[in-house]
């Protein structure tokens, strides 16, 4: 027997459609039929790919005791956290106020006007180890629902009271870079890189932000601090040594032990981070590790049809992480005795094994070789062909429009950094994508579906992939990129704040309990930084004034959003940082299409204050759409012409 879900497009809803739970898709249907039943909305978030979503489902949504008990006296409802980040952000916020934390599966019993008054994650079906039995809750609200209602209405009041406070400002650190900087390096795990001592988060976009203030600082420990992290993620179990890519996050302190998930959004721009830490120094490591990763991505999670799936199962098999392990035996008979046996030893592939009585692959305790020897990665293919003979890996196919900006990022980035034109062509690909199929009625959509487009974008779907297309032009040198990520950032207009920053949902958006404003980064950048960086640089590019209006603004806003914890904005803190340092604008100006050799070389090398323009004779004119001053730019003497200005001043143009 199936429920409403089974008419949804979202492979995490419908992974619940047949359960014995009468469950409904977020709705106005859901509610009006809590109002006129006069039943509370019991709220369930996730997603596909996540381990313990699996296990509450099994526990309790596919239990026929809990399922009467939702169906009688609540009114069940289901949300994939993927393509509703809006709803997800309103009950995440209430978790954290209340517990200190969250995470997911998110568990929230609401009014019928969507007024939480309980909130938090997993929950077992029978209470055990100190930590409440769903079974438990449910009944004792429901007996409070029937009897003491007036106590649960006031808390639901009190908690919506206090989500719909303004967050205060703090007063600005002095040098906010530097404050975020001496703040995640006094987490820092020196032993084993990463910032805190427990479950650990790639967090990439700090890294980013650490490498960045180290180059235009000149301080060297931040960044020793992230190669040492990026060497133990790569030597750890949550990189996949087979495969490419990462899993989520780290389960220990020492990377072994992943949560076994995979999604876009982390290899997107954990790419991106091992790019930019081979653009400065060119340490073959963070070259290979940025190239396995995308490949991964362009082998795994690429849609037959364009754009890119949201990840992949952490179960597999019915238990987590089964898909990754291996036992020497398995690894023998692939390779054979002789090298499977020192195979084995190198990726400590052992009997006793290290997780669930199985080996995840690993470098941790290999200090024998700086590489792999001969012949490995060889093995490794052989090895990745078995695995995916040997059981099936779900991958949830939704496509969403900021991850796959994120994506568009990296894929970008390396284009130029490797000079590699696969990359560069699955970029222009993927842009093309986005720009064509993720648009109804002129605007952005969030989820694209089994052909079903769906949801409003969200401001940082907006700023990732018009981020995505500023990175493209610095591969391509194409200015109706710059012009596209222009209209995008146009239509964030749709969120601003008259107070300052922008809001999550546009205007015109699905009203909810409140209107979210994220202004700290989680596991990705939020849209107030991502909007931070990329006005920055639409005014760097362009010198149109109402691009710098709208980046001071911006910029002023995140000052006064970070307060005394900047730290939890550094991917917006780059823009500052580089809004805070003597800038650099090269026009090349090309007498024909053909690139010079002192281009190129200046195009090697990394520098985040450098922003870079081309004008050839077949792209003036859409040069001069995007920025306007390049117009009277020109090739003297019919050799290539640099026009140079540092931190305002102009150079007299040099032709070489």
């Amino acid at each position: 027997m199936s429920n409403r879900l089974k008419n949804e497009k979202s492979p995490y809803l419908r992974q619940h459609a047949f359960n014995p739970v009468d469950w409904y898709p977020w709705g106005e249907e859901a509610f009006e039929k809590a109002r006129r039943e006069d039943k509370p909305v019991f709220l369930s978030i996730g997603y596909s790919t996540c381990h313990w979503c699996h296990v509450m489902a099994h526990e309790s949504f596919e239990d026929p005791e809990i399922a009467a008990i939702l169906n009688e006296h609540f009114v069940p409802v289901k949300v994939d956290r993927e393509e509703r980040p809006d709803v997800d952000s309103v009950y995440m916020r209430a978790c954290i106020s209340v517990n200190g934390s969250g995470g997911w599966p998110l568990t929230a019993i609401l009014t019928p006007g969507q007024e939480p008054f309980f909130i938090g994650t997993y929950f077992p079906k029978e209470s055990r180890g100190g930590r409440m039995g769903l079974k438990f809750l449910l009944t004792a609200i429901a007996d409070k629902w029937a009897h003491d209602r007036d106590a649960l209405l006031h808390t639901a009041k009190e908690m919506t009271a206090y989500l719909r406070q303004e967050a205060r400002a703090g007063e600005p650190a002095g040098d906010q870079p530097g404050k975020a900087a001496e703040q995640l390096m006094a987490v820092y795990d020196e032993e084993y890189g990463g910032f805190g001592r427990q479950t650990k988060f790639p967090s990439p976009h700090n890294l980013i932000f650490l490498m960045e203030y180290a180059a235009l600082k000149g301080d060297r420990k931040p960044r020793e601090a992230v190669e040492h992290t990026l060497r133990q993620m790569f030597r750890g179990g949550i990189y996949d040594h087979f495969g490419g890519g990462f899993c989520r996050y780290s389960t220990d302190r020492e990377w072994l032990k992943p949560h076994f998930e995979k999604t876009l959004y982390d290899n997107a721009l954990l790419a991106l981070a091992y790019t930019e830490a081979w653009q400065d120094g060119h340490m073959a490591i963070w070259r290979e590790t940025a190239e396995q990763t995308l490949d991964y991505c362009l082998r795994e999670l690429k849609a037959p049809d364009g754009g890119y799936y949201s990840g992949q199962d952490a179960d597999s098999a019915g238990r987590e992480g089964a898909y990754y392990l291996f036992t020497p035996e398995e690894v023998c008979d692939v390779l054979g005795a002789e090298a499977g046996k020192h195979f084995c030893e190198c990726y400590d592939i052992t009997d006793e094994g290290n997780f669930e009585g199985g080996s995840i692959p690993n470098l941790l305790l290999n200090n024998r070789w700086n590489f792999l020897p001969e012949g490995y990665e060889e093995f490794c293919e052989k090895l990745r062909e078995y695995r995916a003979g040997r059981m099936a890996l779900f991958t949830d196919e939704k496509i969403l429009a900021g991850w796959n900006g994120l994506l568009l990022m990296a894929l970008s980035r390396a284009a130029r950094a490797f000079e590699d034109r696969r990359y560069l062509l699955e970029a222009q690909e993927l842009a093309d994508f986005l720009l064509q199929n993720m648009r109804r009625d002129g605007k952005l959509m969030a989820r694209l579906c089994d052909r079903e487009l769906r949801f409003d974008a969200s401001l940082s779907d907006h700023a990732f992939i018009a981020l995505g297309l500023l990175e493209l032009y610095a591969a391509d040198f194409d200015p109706r990129h710059i012009l596209d990520a222009e209209g995008l950032a146009s239509e964030m207009r749709r969120f601003a704040d008259p107070k300052g920053g922008y809001f999550d949902t546009p205007e015109d958006g699905e009203k909810l309990l409140l209107r979210p404003k994220e202004t700290q980064d989680g596991a990705l950048p939020c849209g107030n930084s991502a909007a931070c960086v990329l006005l920055d640089r639409l005014f760097r590019l362009t010198a149109k004034e109402m691009w710098r209006a709208l980046s001071d603004a911006q910029l002023d806003f995140l000052k006064r959003s970070a307060g005394a914890t900047p730290a939890a904005c550094c991917f917006g803190l780059t823009a500052l940082m580089l809004s805070e340092e003597p800038g650099r604008e090269t026009v090349a100006v090309l007498p024909d299409e053909m690139f010079p050799d002192a281009l190129k070389m200046i195009l090697r090398k990394w520098s985040p204050e450098m922003s870079m323009l081309v004008k050839t004779p077949a792209c003036a004119e859409a040069l001069a759409a995007a920025a306007p001053f390049t117009a009277p730019m020109i090739a003297k003497d019919g050799k290539a012409t640099y026009y140079v200005c540092t931190d305002g001043a102009c150079a007299l143009p040099v032709s070489l």
